[in-house]
């Protein structure tokens, strides 16, 4: 007894500059300094504190932080001294992304945090194998592959699939999960137009698929890795297969059986015939002498990744953002009827202010909210931050949507005006661009999304098709904004309810 009481006391003085650490801190957090927001580091353990206490909404939580910087910069300290550089600020971000970009790589944490789902992929890689793969796929978004995708699989697939879900959905009063719905639209798309096979996720019945629910669980999970604090822990639960290492296992197995199968299936059909009626992206790789099942495999899981999850994410928040803009509804409802005599391809590649709207969408909610290099060595950024060899370092598209510095005082008003100049003459809008390292929503430099006009092309019909039929209502109470959660890329928790309403008198 006298021995347990010992102990005790032991622990307890033992745990006491914790304690005493933890409630300083947690004060801190109730009553935050209005001056920064810089979170606390103490010895050891540095800002563990702060990370556990907004673990939930860790990108919002940093983008506050940069926000009361002055230079929209900051380093986190985790424990045991480990650096983590945040910043927005578009100087470093062309530095990270452009001109020091031969030292700024995946490096090995992201590597080997993400080995299991997404291997050597091209977003898990670096050097000559990153080189090859981009190169491979860049045939893939010529203006014939692109025109080809537009009229025939995404046209296809709205028409066929996604149009008669919403009308059933309107027709009998129920309930859908937008989200939900875009993310199986969205699959078929791409292993349609990248791998010749459809899925037929989006059927009217909504069918239950082992794997769309693998993929999702992997996402998941690797991310929760990636943002771990004591990255000992999962590597312990992977060693043993127990906990959410255990599923994190069993949910990659699912997703790799499934494109092993593509690989597989695709091997047949070029074996079988002398040449294909058309060459997707797979049959590129296997065509170039790729042998290695496996590696083939890799590619496929990381378009499948790019494909799925960015697009749907995009478009799911597009569509709340101007449920509760009427005006900028109003807006793309005309250039839709504007634009409605036109060829599809053509239609969608001339819709200025929807291209707009969904640009600033994307400024509030990027589908990639946060992206993390690895130094390879020392370094100083442009605003003066010392980066030391190994060091992550994130720039953070999310914050910089959100910047003042970046967007001027109005930055809070969704207003894709910001995005055009009118021509006083014939009235017509006129797309302005802005700088890819002040909203690098697609990345920039060598590594900069080769999807992104595909994508844009893709949600301009899809915004097309569907609101010139349907309004899109959220269940949501007015005013109550949705919780954004980011795993590999954004999502909104919980799924996004809606209500499909049919529009009446509709004249084009």
């Amino acid at each position: 007894m006298m021995i347990d009481l010992e102990l005790s006391t032991s622990l307890l003085l033992c745990l006491l500059p914790f304690l005493f650490l933890f409630f300083i801190n947690f004060t801190n957090l109730l009553f935050p300094s209005k001056s920064t927001k810089i979170p606390t580091s103490y010895p050891i353990i540095g800002s563990y504190f702060s990370i556990l206490a907004n673990k939930e909404r860790r990108i919002q939580w940093t983008c506050e932080v940069l926000q009361t910087t002055s230079n929209l910069t900051f380093t986190l300290i985790r424990p045991f001294g480990f650096r983590q550089i945040f910043t927005a600020n578009p100087s470093n971000v062309q530095h990270i992304l452009k001109t020091h970009f031969h030292i700024y790589q995946k490096g090995d944490v992201f590597k080997t945090t993400m080995a299991d789902f997404l291997g050597d992929g091209i977003f898990n890689v670096d050097g000559e194998i990153w080189k090859y793969q981009r190169q491979v796929s860049s045939h893939e978004f010529n203006t014939k592959s692109l025109r080809k995708f537009v009229e025939n699989v995404v046209d296809a697939e709205l028409n066929e699939r996604l149009i008669p879900v919403l009308a059933a959905a309107a027709s009998e009063k129920t309930l859908l999960d937008f989200q939900d719905i875009l993310q199986r639209f969205a699959f078929d798309n791409i292993c349609k137009i990248a791998f010749g096979y459809d899925p037929a996720y989006l059927l009217p019945s909504l069918p239950h698929a082992k794997f769309a629910v693998a993929f999702e669980e992997a996402v998941r999970l690797s991310s929760e890795r990636f943002n771990a604090v004591f990255p000992f822990l999962w590597k312990i639960k992977r060693n043993f297969n127990i906990g959410t290492e255990k599923k994190f296992k069993a949910a990659v197995d699912e997703v790799r059986q499934f494109a092993k199968k593509l690989v597989k299936e695709k091997q047949r059909e070029l074996s079988e015939k002398s040449s294909l009626d058309s060459v997707d992206l797979l049959s590129r790789f296997l065509s170039a002498g790729q042998k290695d099942e496996d590696f083939v495999t890799d590619i496929v899981i990381s378009f499948i990744l790019a494909g799925r999850d960015t697009t749907s994410a995009a478009l799911t928040w597009f569509f709340w953002l101007i449920s509760g803009h009427p005006q900028v509804e109003d807006q793309i409802l005309k250039e839709i009827k504007a634009k409605s005599e036109s060829p599809v391809y053509d239609e969608v590649k001339d819709m200025i202010y929807t291209h707009a709207s969904l640009c600033e969408s994307m400024r509030f909610y990027p589908p990639v909210p946060i992206d993390t290099k690895a130094a390879t060595e020392d370094d100083i950024l442009p605003d003066g931050t010392f980066v030391k060899k190994g060091t992550r370092v994130s720039y953070h598209p999310y914050a910089m949507g959100r910047a003042e510095k970046l967007w001027g005082t109005d930055w809070e008003n969704f207003k894709p005006e910001r995005w055009l100049d009118k021509d006083e003459a014939s009235g017509n809008w006129t797309f302005v661009a802005r700088d890819t390292y002040v909203y690098p929503v697609f990345q920039a430099g060598p590594r900069i999304c080769l999807g992104k006009e595909m994508a844009f092309l893709q949600m301009k019909r899809v915004v097309a098709g569907i609101l010139r039929r349907f309004r899109v209502v959220p269940v949501a109470e007015k005013g109550v904004e949705p919780v954004f959660v980011s795993y590999l890329t954004a999502k909104m928790k919980g799924g996004f309810p809606v209500s499909i309403e049919e529009r009446k008198n509709i004249d084009f």
